[in-house]
């Protein structure tokens, strides 16, 4: 796909993640059984985590920026086939912009908690009612290229939620299946060299009525630390 076509996906410059080739995907390994995806089961794994190690912790620092705590919701709404809502953020911004992204955000000082700021920025960017979920946990914390300490925290959404996506950050709303993210034949690996800085990152594409959402970086970080703590 051609840069020139859609916004960038990245500041760096000669820089477009979806040129990067692939340099392995991740087949071989087991998909999260469906069984293990329920409502019941999810809650049963986070009212019980296994001991396992995040596959991806911290990404190598591009951005000269003071450290921020940072949480997004990992929202997975409840329908026949669970999926999980996502974000396409706006090409104005100044950090992630035209990213696919969870909802989430900054921490303020208000805030009680990691949970309290993922919904409370949830329900500014998408206009998600934090009544309409159910948190069952978080994941350990991910840092970002731009300083960001993201913590993920995981819930449970009822389908048919309102959404009123903020047309200042959130350029586009959408859902994939969870199966399809928690089976690794969709991690693709890549590895990119600039200035010296070897960087490596996983995408999983996902095609929705003919349109390409590219779920890289941070994104596709914690959806494969996601995926291992499922699997642990």
């Amino acid at each position: 796909m051609s840069s020139a076509a859609v916004p960038p996906l990245s500041t760096l410059p000669d820089f477009d993640p979806r040129e990067v080739p692939v340099a392995g995907v991740d087949a071989h390994l087991p998909a999260v059984a469906l069984a293990a995806q329920t409502p019941q089961a999810l809650r049963r794994r986070f009212a019980a985590p296994p001991v396992w190690t995040p596959e991806v912790v911290r990404e190598k620092k591009f951005a000269e920026r003071a450290p921020a705590q940072a949480a997004v919701l990992v929202p997975i709404v409840l329908r026949d086939r669970p999926t999980v809502l996502l974000t396409e953020r706006t090409a104005h911004l100044s950090t992630h912009s035209g990213q696919v992204a969870f909802p989430g955000g900054r921490a303020d000082p208000g805030d009680a908690d990691a949970a309290a700021t993922a919904l409370r920025e949830a329900q500014e960017e998408v206009g998600l009612a934090p009544a309409s979920v159910e948190v069952l946990g978080s994941l350990p914390i991910y840092v970002t290229g731009t300083a960001f300490i993201v913590t993920p925290v995981v819930g449970l959404v009822r389908p048919g939620a309102a959404l009123q996506p903020n047309p200042y950050e959130v350029a586009d709303v959408f859902e994939v299946p969870l199966d399809f993210l928690l089976d690794p034949a969709h991690h693709r690996r890549h590895v990119f060299e600039w200035q010296g800085l070897r960087r490596e990152w996983f995408s999983m594409p996902y095609e929705d009525g003919g349109k390409t959402h590219f779920i890289w970086g941070a994104t596709a970080g914690m959806l494969r630390n996601f995926y291992r703590f499922m699997v642990a």
